[in-house]
């Protein structure tokens, strides 16, 4: 009885044209009558026939009841909030289940109806009863949901109609969310005024490929994205739907932004490294003297003049010199006047290096080649490329060695230590030695391939004691370097001070000097220049005064009259002897544990210049027959 009350209010309440009911009934397809709940209010005779169900056992029923599990689903969360939205269905794929159990795969295509005054007046859905296309259908939705990139189809007015599972993953919504709204809805502010409301126009057009644009999330993010898509048009009503693939940019964007942002940084920092760099050359420019070389002896206008020539070729050089006498600072005057003086210059103190490293300083070495190389490490020559490389104490390279220094001489070619990949450089080499290398070479210590190489251009640095009057430059300019340095006032020089100088024969050169200037300016108080306190034993402002320290006032003379000085041949004299005999006792050898050297307080190299100065020679031996110097 409630069925029939239900039928009853049906027709009551849908009062449905006489002439309409007969011909839904006779449609030779499958249609149904559906009231704006979404109930059935009539069925054709077809669809009653395939289905088994009489119209009274239909009529007022939802048509879940008749479907599928998994089509019941899909019309909740797909299909019907699209058609709520849109009032249109296209071909959408169904199973509904007979009444002996059958399960019916269906296309339906679905309109709604609305009378003049836009009340709604019903639905009227049609399936179409193709298995295989039905089937086919059904599994392009599936792989459409599945498949792992982001799908979305939208038909001729705009309105999405489907989207994959990715796209709504990427873009956080549900399916119910996003089905029958328009697809300016999900793009941002900026990418729909871009389209200027010309969608319509822009799905008339046709395909696109790789459009950029920018889709919202569900939380208001932007992500950035290329749209790419294909228009399927049917033949009768142009165009069906527009089928469109989008790839999310969004991270690969952000870092080609940071990309773009870290090569601004590296551009900045470079300027900033160029910028420091030639402050700092200036700077050590200006603390080291590079600019000039004080003096105006005539030894020293030669070596000059021999710079110069030098200086703008490709050519070698060798700097030949005591310890002490500036070598470094002519190298850094040939790269300074040279086409290379924008380029670096490197410095590597030879007599600093353990035989061992020797290689792996010079040509770097591969992450791993011998215990501690813990990572890759670039060598000096290929720090030195396009620019000069300066090996001072060059004589101090193992003869072992030498060979593969001469090779990237000749070749311009090296191998780091532990790889095999051969790299070329550009590098002129100076280098600076206080050994007589020719020596060298007969005795068999230095290749004479490569002091043939290296010393295409020999420049000859004179000791100090040979530059006269440069002494009292040299000490003047180094006074008032270090009392600026030191924060003193800058005193003068006496007269019995620039005499003690010059009497003096500095063999530590230069550097003596100013290790004299320096130990003086600090033990000195007021405007008064305690150079006695400073000059080594022995010196003429030394121990020639007496054991009191004299101020530069006091007389030399003892109260008695007596002389409790040397001359300066007297000195010498002591000096050559006083030398001689440290040697002797030490067997002639210079370095070492209780070497020469070491008895009399002196560095070897140091020593070596004292005896050359002095004309010291080893005696003969039956064995060699020959001095062992």
């Amino acid at each position: 009885m409630l069925l029939y009350a239900r039928i009853a209010v049906y027709y009551l309440r849908m009062k449905l044209p006489e002439h309409l009911t007969t011909l839904l009934h006779q449609l030779p397809v499958m249609t149904v009558l559906i009231d704006e709940d979404g109930r059935f209010i009539d069925v054709s005779d077809e669809w009653s026939f395939r289905m088994g169900f009489t119209r009274d056992e239909v009529r007022g029923r939802d048509p879940e009841e008749f479907a599928t599990p998994e089509t019941a689903q899909r019309l909740q969360e797909e299909f019907l909030p699209g058609f709520r939205r849109t009032g249109k269905l296209d071909y959408v794929p169904l199973g509904f289940i007979a009444r002996e159990g059958e399960i019916l795969e269906l296309l339906m295509k679905a309109r709604r109806f609305y009378d003049d005054a836009g009340k709604f007046l019903y639905t009227i859905a049609v399936f179409f009863r193709t298995k295989r296309l039905a089937r086919a259908e059904r599994r392009y939705d599936d792989l459409y949901h599945a498949t792992p990139a982001m799908l979305h189809t939208i038909d001729a007015d705009g309105l999405i109609t489907d989207v994959s599972d990715h796209w709504l993953d990427k873009l956080g919504y549900q399916r119910d969310e996003v089905i029958g709204r328009s697809i300016l809805n999900f793009l941002s502010e900026e990418s729909g005024q871009e389209l200027g409301g010309g969608l319509q126009e822009i799905i008339e057009a046709g395909d696109l490929s790789n459009v950029p644009r920018q889709m919202l999330t569900k939380t208001g993010d932007i992500r950035d994205v290329v749209m790419s898509a294909h228009t399927e048009v049917d033949a009768t009503r142009g165009v069906r739907r527009l089928l469109v693939a989008t790839k999310d940019m969004t991270e690969r964007n952000r870092g080609e932004s940071r990309l773009r942002e870290a090569y601004g940084e590296i551009a900045r920092l470079k300027e900033e490294l160029e910028r420091e760099r030639d402050y700092l050359r200036e700077e050590v420019s200006v603390s080291m003297n590079f600019g000039r070389i004080v003096g105006e002896s005539p030894v020293l206008a030669a070596m000059l003049a021999r710079i110069e020539a030098v200086a703008d070729t490709p050519a070698n050089v060798l700097i030949v010199g005591e310890t002490g006498t500036g070598k470094e600072l002519v190298a850094h005057a040939i790269h300074a006047r040279s086409r290379r003086a924008d380029a670096p210059l490197v410095k590597v103190n030879c007599a600093s290096i353990p035989h061992e490293l020797f290689e792996s300083e010079f040509f770097g070495h591969a992450k791993g080649a011998f215990t501690g190389a813990y990572k890759d490490r670039v060598g000096r020559f290929q720090l030195a490329d396009g620019g000069t490389i300066f090996l001072d104490e060059v004589g101090e390279i193992p003869l072992a060695l030498q060979s593969k220094l001469l090779r990237v001489l000749q070749e311009k070619e090296f191998e780091r230590v532990g790889e095999d990949t051969t790299r070329s450089v550009d590098v002129r080499v100076i280098a600076a030695t206080n050994r007589d290398l020719e020596m060298e070479v007969e005795a068999g210590n230095f290749r004479e391939d490569l002091f043939y190489r290296l010393s295409v251009f020999p420049v000859q640095v004179p000791p100090l004691r040979r530059r006269g009057d440069d002494v009292i430059q040299l000490a003047v300019h180094f006074l008032e370097q270090v009392s600026r340095d030191f924060g003193r006032s800058i005193p003068a020089f006496t007269q019995r001070q620039v005499d003690a100088m010059r009497a003096y024969d500095w063999p530590g050169n230069i550097r003596e000097l100013k290790n004299v200037i320096e130990r003086a300016v600090i033990l000195s108080k007021g405007d008064t220049l305690r150079l006695d306190l400073s000059m080594p034993a022995g010196g003429p402002d030394g121990d020639a005064v007496p054991a009191r320290s004299l101020s530069d006032g006091e007389a030399l003379d003892s109260g008695a009259g007596q002389r409790n000085f040397v001359t300066e041949q007297e000195l010498k004299l002591q000096q050559r002897d006083n030398t001689l005999r440290a040697l002797e006792y030490a067997k002639w050898r210079i370095a070492g544990k209780e070497g020469a050297a070491e008895l009399l307080g002196l560095r070897p190299s140091t020593l070596a210049d004292r005896i050359r100065a002095l004309g010291l020679e080893k005696p003969a031996t039956n064995t060699h027959g020959r001095s062992d110097t």
